[in-house]
């Protein structure tokens, strides 16, 4: 790998597929070497249309990335040397083994039978698969089979691995297992991951950095605490009716207000302190006419930045 800081670097991306649609507007993303990112956004947002550039699978319209310092349309070669992918997507052949997944895969990018063998061995004790190795992935369940799409993305020790909603449709257990086998990638073996999730604990849990992506533009990026302190100390959620566009322009004058927007059918008003300041957000809504019916406090959550930013619930289309 070129020295280099960051593990990905995008300036500039748009990905056009047609007059109508413009999947990704002018993407600048900067992923650090040995570190977590995950990348938000609903449905259609393009994020996997970022995915599928920067592991060479689709060409950009402009811009430029480099994935472990290698032009993505200059050098792919260089770039899937480089790189591991799981999919959405289960992409498994269901007729071999667990072992005869990761053996071809292997010999397909050039190991020798016996470097095919000694990765199986680390790599199916990593993921907890040697005692179903030998058995069809037919008969794996879910969870298995994220594990050992995991183990033959690895197969070839990549330096940067792209990891397309590790754990959708997983159950509490096996998720928390994906959890651990992630973050020993990164801390043991000093790996670069970006990932794609649907869930918000996950980003939050795992994640060095997040980066929130809609329509084609990545609209806010940071530490899941930055992202999350930005909100306020509380969060209001209030339920009404009346001249809510005056209720707010007094509510965003307050100096304790982060912010106040109508969201997913409610007000969501981030302040310091949710009982203090409860009193006189009743108070103006008296003054402005607007009518609550419902109010309630809470501690503000990666999910509420989401909702804040894309105006969305994150499983919207």
């Amino acid at each position: 790998m070129e020295e280099t800081k960051n593990a990905i670097l995008t300036q500039g991306l748009t990905k056009r597929y047609s007059d109508e649609v413009l999947a990704l507007s002018g993407v600048d993303l900067a992923v650090a070497a040995n570190s977590i990112y995950a990348l938000l956004g609903p449905n259609g947002a393009g994020k996997t249309t970022t995915i599928s550039i920067l592991t060479t699978l689709a060409k950009p319209t402009t811009g430029t990335a480099q994935v472990a310092g290698f032009d993505v349309v200059k050098q792919p070669a260089e770039v899937r040397r480089r790189i591991g992918v799981t999919f959405q997507e289960t992409v498994l052949d269901v007729d071999l083994t667990g072992r005869q997944v990761l053996l071809y895969h292997g010999r397909l990018y050039g190991l020798s039978k016996a470097a095919c063998h000694q990765k199986m061995d680390e790599l199916l004790a990593l993921v907890e698969l040697e005692s179903a190795a030998d058995r069809r992935v037919g008969t794996y369940s879910g969870g298995m089979k994220r594990r050992l799409e995991l183990a033959r993305g690895l197969m070839t020790e990549p330096e940067i691995l792209f990891l397309d909603e590790p754990t959708l449709g997983l159950d509490p257990q096996n998720r928390a297992g994906i959890w651990n086998y992630i973050r020993d990638l990164k801390e043991q073996r000093g790996m670069t991951l970006l990932m794609t999730t649907h869930y918000m604990d996950e980003a939050e849990e795992l994640a060095d950095c997040v980066g929130i992506i809609d329509n084609g533009r990545i609209v806010t990026e940071g530490t899941p605490q930055q992202l999350v302190e930005q909100l306020g100390a509380d969060v209001l959620r209030i339920h009404g009716h009346g001249p809510e566009a005056e209720f707010l322009a007094r509510i965003n004058a307050l100096p304790f207000v982060e912010n106040a927007v109508h969201t997913n059918g409610q007000l969501q008003i981030g302040v310091d302190s949710g009982n203090k300041r409860l009193v006189e957000v009743v108070q103006i809504a008296g003054e402005t006419s607007f009518v609550i019916e419902d109010v309630s406090i809470t501690k503000p959550s990666l999910g509420d930045v989401f909702l804040q930013v894309t105006g969305r619930q994150f499983r919207d289309e």
